[in-house]
């Protein structure tokens, strides 16, 4: 009797949706928040640490993607471990990983004391967002996926917005180091906390004979899926727009505008506070055209893509005039428009087993695909063209056609979309 009812609770479904479930959102959303905000600060403070220590533009681009290979070289094989042991303990100790590093970014007193521990912030990053996307994910009902990432990416222009304008106003005030030392203390109260979020059941896959697939075999079960092999060299050219913007705006505006640190980390704020409606707007829409269409949530970022790298090239042509501070917060809308229907996406065509996996992947592609590369090539191409403001501005834009080719290659994976779908969409998910 004990041994049935010990099965019979194994094998109960999840329950979705309660304060349980709003307890996993509100975690990994703040935590999200310092992410980001421990990422960004990087972009306001890059004009005076690159001053203080004698660096090139391509050295400060290389300083970003050292931090963007530390998330994605180990962002699949943490995202297959996480899959087969705790998300809700991988996220408190990656947490507590990245703010230990940024910490002692701000100790820094060369190029390679910047490097390596932005590396270490990139290896905390790696196992966060594939975990608090299969947690948060299994924690709604499918109907309600769109609108519970839609709150999650808030995250992502918010702690943008914060860690630029919170960063140059310390920076400013106390020195470029200050920022850092300040924004990692947040980030270990934060991961004590997920420990107590509520977790989900590992699942096996039921053609494995005693035991979980292997790596190699789980990785081919996601990138049979055709939907999902578009989906992931669409996102890597897509992220080499945005993660080069969000490394580069702040210098560009201190470049043409003549501003200090300061005022240049309260504009690109303001672009990314406005972009917070970008993010539930999207959600919320993804959710509206996926009931209307069954390509519905991949066309979100169809559109959000081809929009923004158009706007992106208009506003570094107004040399950001206060039009192109307007469309350059219309930009910012579309970008963060299209991250939750991105994020359920990943969760929508793969097996439960492999829920953590197909996000750790997503964030493999959109680095070593694209993102990584971006504020390297952004930077070289300046210096390449004369640095100064002009040989900035045309490597931006330059960001601005990448984002159009990558909303066609979305535009690609919707057709597969439905199908691959329908393959796994009564898959159950179970109580841990």
């Amino acid at each position: 009797m004990r041994n049935q009812e010990t099965d019979s609770k194994q094998l109960s479904e999840l329950k979705t949706g309660g304060w349980r479930a709003h307890y996993v959102l509100i975690i990994c959303t703040l935590l999200y928040i310092i992410n980001y905000m421990d990422r960004q600060v990087f972009s306001v403070i890059l004009q005076p640490m690159k001053i203080d220590l004698g660096l090139t533009d391509a050295q400060c681009g290389l300083a970003s993607t050292v931090l963007i290979f530390g998330m994605a070289f180990f962002s699949f094989p943490i995202a297959y471990l996480i899959d087969r042991w705790s998300r809700r303990k991988a996220i408190a100790l990656m947490a507590i990983l990245w703010s230990i590093a940024t910490f002692a970014t701000g100790l820094a007193r060369n190029f390679i004391a910047v490097l390596i521990p932005r590396f270490f912030v990139g290896l905390g990053e790696a196992g966060f967002v594939p975990g608090g996307t299969a947690m948060i994910s299994a924690s709604y009902p499918k109907e309600k996926r769109g609108w519970a990432m839609g709150i999650f990416h808030i995250a992502i222009p918010l702690g943008a917005a914060a860690g630029v304008i919170l960063g140059g106003l310390l920076s400013v005030k106390y020195g470029w180091r200050t920022p850092f030392l300040f924004f990692a203390v947040p980030g270990v109260i934060l991961g004590i906390l997920a420990f107590f979020m509520k977790d989900y059941k590992t699942a096996e896959q039921p053609d494995t004979a005693g035991g979980f697939k292997s790596f190699f075999v789980a990785l081919a079960d996601v990138l049979k899926l055709p939907t999902m092999r578009w989906y992931y060299l669409g996102l890597g050219i897509a992220v080499f727009m945005t993660s080069s913007v969000l490394v580069w705006l702040p210098s560009l505006m201190m470049r043409l505008m003549n501003i200090s640190e300061a005022r240049a980390g309260i504009i690109t704020g303001g672009i990314g506070l406005m972009a917070i409606l970008g993010a539930p707007l999207g959600g919320f829409l993804a959710d509206f055209w996926q009931r209307k269409n069954p390509r519905g949530r991949m066309y979100i970022p169809v559109v959000s893509y081809i929009l923004g790298g158009v706007l992106l090239i208009v506003v570094v042509l107004t040399r950001f005039s206060y039009v192109g501070i307007a469309l350059a917060c219309v930009y910012g809308i579309a970008a963060a428009a299209a991250m939750p229907a991105i994020a359920a996406i990943s969760q929508d065509v793969v097996p439960v087993a492999h829920k953590g996996l197909s996000m750790g992947l997503a964030i493999f592609a959109q680095y070593m695909l694209g993102g990584a590369w971006g504020p390297y090539i952004v930077g070289a191409v300046s210096d390449g063209l004369g640095g100064g403001g002009e040989g900035l501005s045309a490597a931006v834009m330059m960001c601005g056609g990448f984002g159009i080719l990558a909303g066609f290659l979305f535009l690609i994976a919707s057709r597969t979309y439905p199908e691959d779908w329908q393959k796994v969409k009564d898959e159950a998910i179970l109580e841990e």
